[in-house]
This record gives C-alpha cells, structure tokens and sequence, in this order.
C-alpha cells in the first residue's frame, strides 16, 4: 500500500526556491511509494492547522516546505501523532536541515523522503504550548528575530543588515536560570536553549548539540566586543564556540529563565512573546522524522 504524504507550502519563505516544489516533486517523489497532495498557507501559523488536520486523517508523512519557521509550524500540528515530517529546505537559515545533513536543493531533499528513513529526536517544549524542534532564545537573537518577522526582506543579507544595524545600542539584560537543580544570575547578551547545534546559515551557537541525547544545550553569551568579533565569528562557524571567552555553556534536561523583560523568544527563527517566565523541557524521541539513512561502513579499508 502507497504511503499518503502532504507537502505543506509557505510560499513567502526564504528567497523563492519553493515557487517551483510542484514540479520538483512530480519529477523526483517515488510515486510508487507515495500518494502525495500540496496544501498553501495562507497566513501565520497556518501551517499548524494543515499539519494537525492531516494528522488526524492518518497522513504518513507531512513535509514542510520552507525554512525552521516552516518546520516548527507543522510539528506543533504533529505534536502527539504518528505522522512523520519530512523537510524540503527553502529557507534562509536552515538550520534543521542543515543539522540533519539535508541537501539544501529541493530535488535532493524530495530523494531523501524516496528514502523512507524514519528516525526519531527529542523536541524542547517552552511552557508547555510552544514546540522547538532546532533552537529557542532570549535577548539579541530574541530582539532580531522579532525585528525578522516584520522584515519585508528576508535572506542572510537582510539577516545581516539588521544584526549590525541594531548591535552597538543593544545593551545586555539579566537574568535568573535555574538549570536542571543549578541556580545562575547572569548579566548576558543573548542566552540559546537548542536542540540542534545552530541558528542557520551553519552558524553553530551549540556545537556539542546532538538532536536525540535527551538534553537542552544552553549558551550564555556575552556582548562581543567589537575588537574580538575577527576572532568569535570564525569560532562559530569553525564549530568551537565554546573555545570563545565571552561564552558558557551547560546541558540540562530542563531550564527555568526570569527576568525576560521584552518577554520575547526567538523560537526557531521566529520571534514571538511569550513573557517573562519561561520554562524549558526537553522531551526525548518525541518527534518522528525522514532523514537521510546513514552511510555504510566500507567492508575493505586499507
């Protein structure tokens, strides 16, 4: 029996590879192993609604098509089904994609669902209503996340206009943690909570992140200042984060935050407000996901 997947479109998303995903997946999708239909949003968040639809028609296979803001709208409708996600990338960032080892080219990333390799990682829950499948934040990342949304540009460039825009007056906020059983107070530019290792664009803000270990990776980061930036961007995107001064890094299973004055969250790339406290949980294996299969050891190496 074929295997009925959704391909759920968000037309506005990232810089238009997904204006021609009809054709891609008429020519790439195994049409022997799936019946398959396309859904449009058509406004905020209605990618959640689709999803959650489908999930309760027994769909198979719901696949995002677009960038993390996509992607956390279909897994919030998933939320408590069997229905795997699948993703086709056609985002900016990407950065569960990118995690995952997904080829960015749409037709590439339809082969892999041709794959039906079924895995499954952990998600983060932030009081008790909002899903993160990649990464969540308070602070900066929070702050540009927001300004994003609101952006009629999107893209790295866009992404990258506003950073620098906006970096010299944004001034560091305190705020109380409890980590797991560890109370901190830090006065800190931007603090991630990530399930997978990066914002997007291959920047790895949680390089020791793993998708399915059970465990929240947070970074306390400190406003950089503008001397040390030549050498923390490469750090970033070199993987070895943690080897910068102006950061500290923890592993929890779960994480309560006050003092969030702005209230807003950066929740896989999408800022939203969400108050002033907030309180992280990580629940493991709770999504279940196509993903590439994974390379075979060679049999004879010399």
């Amino acid at each position: 029996m074929k295997k009925s997947l959704l391909a759920i479109v968000n037309p506005i998303s990232g810089i238009g590879k997904q204006k021609k995903i009809e054709k891609v997946l008429k020519e790439n999708l195994n049409q022997d192993l799936f019946d398959y239909s396309v859904a449009y949003t058509e406004h905020i968040h209605h990618g959640t609604e689709i999803a959650r639809d489908a999930a309760m028609k027994g769909y198979d296979v719901v696949v995002a098509v677009g960038g993390d803001g996509s992607v956390n709208d279909v897994i919030s409708g998933l939320k408590d089904s069997e229905t795997a996600l699948g993703i086709i990338p056609c985002g900016s960032g990407n950065g569960l994609a990118r995690n995952l080892k997904l080829p960015l080219m749409p037709a590439l990333a339809v082969r892999v669902l041709n794959q039906y390799n079924e895995e499954h990682i952990d998600t983060i829950v932030l009081n008790d209503s909002h899903i993160i499948a990649s990464i969540a934040g308070v602070g900066f990342d929070a702050f540009i996340a927001r300004l994003m949304k609101a952006a009629k540009l999107r893209g790295f460039s866009a992404y990258l206009n506003l950073i620098m825009r906006e970096y010299p007056s944004y001034k560091e906020k305190d705020y109380h943690l409890v980590i797991d059983d560890r109370e901190l107070d830090r006065n800190a530019w931007f603090i991630t909570f990530a399930n997978s290792n990066q914002f997007g664009y291959n920047a790895a803000v949680a390089p020791k992140a793993k998708l399915d270990d059970g465990l929240i990776d947070i970074s306390i980061v400190d406003k950089i200042p503008l001397e040390h930036v030549p050498i923390t961007g490469p750090l970033v995107y070199a993987n070895h984060f943690e080897l910068s001064q102006h950061v500290e890094m923890f592993k929890a299973h779960e994480v309560h935050v006050s003092g969030n004055i702005d209230k807003w969250v950066n929740i896989d790339g999408e800022g939203e407000n969400i108050g002033h406290e907030l309180h992280f949980v990580n629940h493991p294996h709770s999504l279940k996901i196509l993903t590439r299969l994974p390379k075979k050891p060679l049999l004879f190496q010399k």
